[in-house]
C-alpha cells in the first residue's frame, strides 16, 4: 500500500487535516508529513491551504483521480490473492441505479450476507452516466445500470427485464379511464429524473414512439420524490413497477391504461472487461443472476 497516496485522498475527500489524521488513526504532524513527501516527489503543491479549507489545486485533481485508481487495484490485488487462501471475504464495491438499487439491490445484499458474512459490501447509488463512468475509472468492482448502456472498454451483460408503468395521483383525472390517448398526455406535467437516467432514458423513447411532446416538464433526481409528487397531484411519471408496488397496493397511485404501455426495458451488470475477478464479485454476481424475484417479478404487481 502506498501511505502518502492513502493520505492524500483521505486529506483531500475529508478536506481537513484533523479529520484526516482520526480517520487514519495518524497524528496530523505524520499526515502533513506524508502530503510534503507526496508534494516533493511530483515536484509541485497539491492542495490549496488556509484556515477554514483544504482544496485540491489542478495538479491535486489529477493525482487524485489517479490515486483513487492505484488504490482500488491495490486492494482488488490483495483480495484476489486472499481468495486462494481463504474463504469469500473482503470488500466489495458495488454501484448501481437508484429503481434497482432502492428496491431490489438490498434484498441481493441480504442474501449474500446471510451466506457470505465475511463479504462487506458497500453501495454507491448515482445515475446510469455515472455508474459506467465510475466502472470505467476503477473506482467500482462492479454496476447495475437500466436501459441501453454501451461501452467497448466494459462488459455489460443484460440479466433482468423491468417494466415500466405510468402512473397518476387516484384523484387525477386519468385515473381509472377505460382508455387513455396518448394526445390526451401531452398536455399534462410531466415529473421526469435527470438526464444520464435510464428511467429518463425511457420516457424520452416512449415521448417519441407516441409522438407526445409534452411542455410541462419538472426534473427531479429521486425517484421517492417523484412518487410523492404524483401523489400530491403534480403531474403524472413513468416509473418501474419495481418502484411502485407498494404504492398501488395501498391504493396511492394508480395506472394509467394506455395501450403502449408497459415499456418493457433490461437491468445490465457492469464490469471491466477482462478483469481478473474476485471471489467475493463472482459470488455477488451468481446471486444477482438468480435471485428469485427477477424473473417475471413485473407481473407480480399487477
Amino acid at each position: 500500500m502506498d501511505q502518502p497516496l492513502l493520505v492524500f485522498v483521505t486529506v483531500a475527500e475529508m478536506q481537513n487535516f484533523s479529520r484526516a489524521a482520526e480517520q487514519l488513526h495518524m497524528t496530523q504532524p505524520a499526515v502533513s508529513q506524508h502530503i510534503a513527501a507526496l508534494e516533493r516527489q511530483l515536484g509541485t503543491r497539491l492542495l490549496e491551504r488556509s484556515n477554514k479549507y483544504v482544496r485540491l489545486n489542478k495538479a491535486g485533481e489529477i493525482v487524485y483521480h489517479h490515486a483513487k485508481e492505484i488504490l482500488g487495484l491495490h486492494a482488488r490485488m490483495t483480495d484476489l490473492v486472499n481468495d486462494l487462501l481463504h474463504t469469500p471475504s473482503g470488500n466489495l464495491v458495488i454501484g448501481s441505479s437508484y429503481t434497482f438499487g432502492e428496491y431490489v439491490l438490498p434484498h441481493v445484499i441480504a442474501r449474500m450476507r446471510s451466506l457470505y458474512p465475511m463479504i462487506k459490501p458497500t453501495i454507491s447509488i448515482h445515475n446510469t452516466k455515472e455508474i459506467v463512468e465510475l466502472i470505467g475509472s476503477r473506482q467500482l468492482d462492479v454496476g447495475i445500470v437500466e436501459g441501453e448502456c454501451r461501452d467497448e472498454k466494459l462488459c455489460i451483460e443484460p440479466f433482468a427485464d423491468d417494466e415500466m408503468q405510468l402512473i397518476v395521483s387516484p384523484h387525477h383525472r386519468l385515473a381509472g379511464k377505460e382508455t387513455v390517448k396518448p394526445e390526451e398526455l401531452e398536455e399534462e406535467t410531466w415529473i421526469v429524473r435527470e438526464e444520464g437516467s435510464g428511467t429518463r432514458e425511457a420516457a424520452e423513447k416512449m415521448f417519441d414512439r407516441l409522438d407526445v411532446h409534452p411542455q410541462n416538464l419538472m426534473e427531479f433526481g429521486s425517484t421517492q420524490i417523484i412518487k410523492e409528487s404524483v401523489e400530491a397531484g403534480l403531474g403524472i411519471s413513468l416509473l418501474s413497477t419495481w418502484a411502485i408496488r407498494k404504492e398501488l397496493k395501498l391504493g396511492t397511485l394508480c395506472l394509467v391504461r394506455l395501450q403502449e404501455t408497459p415499456v418493457r426495458r433490461k437491468f445490465s451488470v457492469v464490469t471491466q472487461a477482462n478483469q481478473f475477478r474476485t471471489k467475493a464479485l463472482e459470488l455477488f454476481l451468481e446471486l444477482l443472476r438468480n435471485h428469485e424475484a427477477l424473473p417475471g417479478s413485473a407481473d407480480r404487481y399487477k
